[in-house]
């Protein structure tokens, strides 16, 4: 009978705190088939709004299918070169060790106590001085500037480095007997068996910089430029904020980082628990 009050109490619980995780979504999603003073009067039922909602979203001055199209190229682009670096970063450290690289490597992990904040003045000064030079193409207001700086993160790093720990040093140890070089032992050997390492760290990635917003409000001054985050943001700001509108926005953005997660969760878990097959 105690068991069964447990269990009883267990499943109530769990279902409490779905419904109230899961609300916010359903809200969202409500909301964006209503009028803005539907919604902030708390209505919860499916309004006839939607085709309103999204027409202005897309019909209006911010340039909302533009965002999407710089969101994706920056959030793709950052994903594709911080696997590829990260992990090679991370497997060098790990396969080639020496007290210098462990050094290095102790040095770039005190780097992640650094807030972000501490950083951008720097990284600005940095960025806009290759305005003037042949390097402008990653200066300042160019898609460049917000992906360089995600590239090749110290947690990748760590990340990666952690997780190669478990891999079978004797399988490199047997193609160098082979004639392998380290880039082909990296790419044939290692890589193809850490699928579920770079599908955690893609889905890390992606989610990062597709909901960027503090670096790329300072870097991308051209309204062209701007990011989804930034959009949704200035549609907040306005005097009088379509809220129906924002929704739609809203849940459009969600979309993709929610989908990649549900789609490779399997891989994700596996790959955060260091499993390598």
């Amino acid at each position: 009978m105690k068991g069964k009050v447990l269990s009883f109490i267990k499943y109530f619980l769990l279902i409490v705190m779905s419904i109230l995780s899961i609300f916010p979504f359903v809200w969202m999603v409500l909301g964006m088939t209503n009028k803005t003073i539907d919604i902030t009067a708390g209505k919860l039922m499916i309004g006839d709004q939607l085709t309103i909602n999204f027409t202005n979203l897309f019909n209006n001055s911010l340039n909302f299918t533009g965002a999407l199209r710089n969101s994706a190229v920056i959030a793709v682009i950052t994903t594709v070169l911080a696997l590829i670096l990260s992990s090679m970063a991370g497997y060098g450290f790990e396969i080639f060790k020496s007290k210098t690289k462990d050094r290095i490597f102790n040095f770039l992990l005190l780097s992640m106590m650094v807030p972000f904040a501490a950083l951008m003045i720097p990284l600005y000064r940095m960025f806009s001085q290759l305005n003037g030079t042949p390097l402008r193409s990653i200066g300042i207001n160019s898609m460049f500037v917000v992906i360089v700086p995600s590239v090749c993160t110290a947690f990748l790093i760590f990340f990666f480095r952690q997780n190669i720990k478990s891999f079978p040093k004797e399988l490199v140890e047997a193609a160098r007997l082979d004639g392998l070089g380290e880039l082909a032992i990296f790419f044939r050997v290692y890589l193809p068996s850490a699928k579920n390492t770079y599908a955690a760290a893609a889905i890390i990635t992606f989610m990062n910089s597709w909901n960027n917003y503090l670096w790329p409000l300072v870097a991308l001054q051209s309204p062209e430029k701007r990011t989804v985050p930034l959009i949704l943001s200035a549609m907040g700001a306005s005097y009088t904020p379509d809220y129906g509108m924002m929704m739609c926005g809203i849940v459009i953005a969600t979309l993709p980082t929610a989908a990649i997660f549900f789609v490779m969760q399997k891989q994700f878990v596996q790959g955060m628990i260091g499993s390598v097959k």
